[in-house]
């Protein structure tokens, strides 16, 4: 879990620092936010994989920053809790309107949260793994590149690259280490040697140097 990253937003500091903690503790990478402003900035800039946020924030109310997330096609499906201490079913379901995934009343227990938030992410997972490759399946885009398309009949051998990927790859022709790369994406450098092993499969390649030049040579590098 150590390279899913989520974003915890709470104007008030104690139940920020009390869910932060336990969910480190737990292996997530966290980060936070005092109000939904700040929140909606750190979503574009981090792309975290999933939001915890309280509803009653200043500057920017939960409702309307599940809603601003939601407007943008690339967080459609980051999954939202929503968190609040009033229970009126109304406002339950302002808050599935706005478009939260799941609805947790204060005080809470931190089992709870940690439970709800394992099993949307591996939903949400499954999901975007699916929706990645169907996407690129239908989209003539940078991350789509037909390789070898007359090697035989049958067999079309098309590289599919994830946007992470070809991040990865586009800061590993410079030559940067795991760390460069890792401090540039903000990931770990752990992180980024997944993304690199990942490419060296999808490539057939054996290491850094022949990955970079079968790159070029195929033009999934600029």
């Amino acid at each position: 879990m150590g390279d899913l990253t989520i974003l915890v937003v709470d104007d008030d500091f104690g139940t920020r620092l009390s869910i932060s903690d336990y969910l480190e503790l737990s292996g997530y990478h966290v980060i936070t936010a005092n109000n939904g402003e700040d929140a909606l900035l750190m979503v574009e800039k981090y792309h975290p994989d999933l939001i915890v946020t309280d509803i009653m924030m200043p500057k920017m109310n939960g409702y309307e920053l599940v809603r601003r997330v939601r407007q943008q096609s690339m967080f459609k499906l980051l999954p939202v809790i929503l968190l609040t201490a009033r229970t009126e079913t109304q406002e339950r379901i302002l808050g599935y309107q706005s478009g939260c995934d799941l609805y947790l009343p204060k005080p809470f227990e931190l089992e709870e949260i940690s439970a709800a938030i394992r099993n949307l992410l591996e939903r949400s997972q499954i999901i975007r793994s699916e929706y990645m490759f169907v996407a690129q399946k239908s989209l003539e885009s940078k991350n789509y590149t037909m390789i070898n398309e007359n090697t035989s009949l049958t067999a079309v051998n098309s590289v599919l690259l994830t946007t992470r990927e070809q991040e990865v790859l586009d800061l590993l022709t410079y030559g940067l280490s795991n760390a460069e790369i890792g401090n540039q994406l903000h990931l770990s450098a752990r992180t980024v040697e997944k993304y690199v092993s990942s490419l060296l499969r999808k490539t057939d390649t054996n290491n850094r140097a022949e990955l970079v030049r079968f790159a070029m040579k195929n033009g999934l590098v600029e």
